[in-house]
């Protein structure tokens, strides 16, 4: 213990035995140790003592839209790493689209990597994309170190990320499969979206109608096909319609290899309370009623549903304008992601260690990042420091956020992130941040 750093106090560690009073001991950036609450410091060693704050691992966001470099207006990574850091963020996983370049090629990924370098104030890796040409790609940028590719089932929204039909998905699927990577899908079906009602104007109503559930539905019957047949690993984005539940739970039971996500806009608002005209509610697939919210939420604690991220999908204000056939379809909620969730699982029953094992551990596992999503020895040093009981009323004038539009404005939510740390120091405080201290992280075998 003599090369012990630091040590974090709390009468509240969440660690992966359970909640309890303990003293965390780090090291050049790692837990070093996990001892009793009121174990004597080692000599040389600074204390932190958080009190009765939870300490809780950095939550892992493997679903985030940086838009950098190319749509730097709509977001970047120095206002989204800060974002995430002020709600207790430590590691996302950057999404292939809406940058440009897209990240479907190691050159494009060299480009994202350049220009996240110096401004990550946490730790960031990225996602390849899987389009009907770049077949050709996929494994030289999983030697690259991506940590596995998104493709789209029906039109993204931006012409140089084109969605894959289902023979192409199957060829996209079959080259992956073969140096076991993992295909992450955006799963509505083109010709149920198609087939349904035409909308235009500010009535969320006809919105709702136009994105129907039975779209993901056999989007995801196809993609749990498509899997089955080729023994491959794939994983469902953004999870809204809980009529795809039981089939999920049949593939899951039956040994198919297939994971689900969901995001906090699913699981704490719905299509009621939305107003018309109020496209800051907008995304695909939309938010549905409170009866299916309902169900996702059961979903989560049986494990159909393994995790929550945010799909932080931002654009300029402009974009958001009150026609739902035309605004940008995205949701920005990183810095909020935390206090939103937890503020409706209190209210259902849950604790925090769900939400924990939600939003850290499972996102962490997903990726395969191991040093991450978890207080025990061996972990990097990745803390939020969580007043559960504290609340406060979403201000977007507050939010870091490079475009301050939210769903969640005048929302009093409970749970205030005091501090955030990186691998044992503290990058932000009480709203004050550190210089960027992320790294750039890549997939380990």
């Amino acid at each position: 213990m003599s090369d012990v750093e630091l040590v974090l106090r709390s009468t509240r560690v969440i660690t992966p035995e359970g909640t309890r009073a303990a003293s965390v001991a780090v090291s050049a950036g790692t837990i070093t140790a996990v001892l009793p609450y009121d174990a004597e410091v080692p000599a040389g060693a600074r204390l932190e003592d958080v009190g009765d704050h939870v300490l809780l691992p950095g939550l892992v966001d493997t679903h985030v839209h940086v838009n950098d470099p190319g749509r730097t207006e709509w977001e970047g990574f120095w206002t989204a790493t800060r974002a995430a850091a002020a709600g207790g963020i430590t590691t996302l996983v950057d999404m292939p689209l809406n940058s440009l370049p897209p990240t479907t090629t190691v050159d494009h990924l060299r480009t994202k990597k350049d220009v996240a370098a110096d401004k990550a104030h946490i730790d960031v890796g990225f996602w390849g994309g899987a389009l009907p040409d770049n077949v050709k790609d996929l494994r030289a940028l999983h030697e690259a170190g991506v940590f596995g590719f998104k493709a789209f089932l029906s039109p993204s929204g931006v012409d140089e990320f084109p969605h894959l039909g289902q023979d192409q998905l199957a060829q996209s699927l079959a080259e992956i499969a073969s140096f076991g990577g993992l295909l992450i899908v955006h799963a509505e079906d083109p010709h149920h979206l198609d087939a349904a009602p035409p909308h235009s104007g500010p009535k969320y109503a006809d919105f709702l109608a136009s994105r129907p559930r039975d779209a993901e539905d056999t989007a995801i019957a196809q993609l749990i096909a498509q899997a089955k047949r080729l023994d491959a690993r794939v994983h469902v984005l953004h999870l809204s319609s809980s009529d795809a539940l039981p089939l999920i739970a049949a593939a899951k039971a039956e040994g198919v290899r297939v994971t689900v996500e969901t995001c906090p806009h699913y699981l704490t608002l719905t299509a009621e309370e939305v107003p018309d005209g109020a496209s800051e509610f907008k995304c695909c697939p939309p938010i549905r009623e409170s009866a299916n919210q309902y169900l996702l939420w059961q979903a989560l604690a049986d494990g159909t549903i393994d995790c929550v991220v945010t799909d932080h999908s931002p654009s300029t204000a402009d974009l958001k304008t009150d026609d739902f056939a035309t605004a940008w379809g995205g949701i920005s909620g990183l810095q909020l992601s935390l206090a939103a969730v937890w503020t409706e699982a209190r209210r259902r029953g849950h604790g925090l260690e769900d939400v924990v094992r939600w939003m850290s551990t499972r996102t962490a596992d997903l990726v395969g990042l191991r040093q991450k999503g978890a207080i025990e020895v061996g972990r990097d040093a990745d803390f939020a420091v969580l007043a559960p009981d504290e609340t406060f009323t979403v201000d977007p004038a507050a939010l870091q956020h490079r475009n301050r539009v939210t769903a969640y404005t005048g929302k009093t939510l409970s749970g205030v992130v005091k501090s955030t740390w990186l691998r044992g120091e503290r990058i932000v405080a009480d709203g004050e941040f550190t210089t960027p201290k992320g790294r750039l992280l890549t997939r380990t075998p």
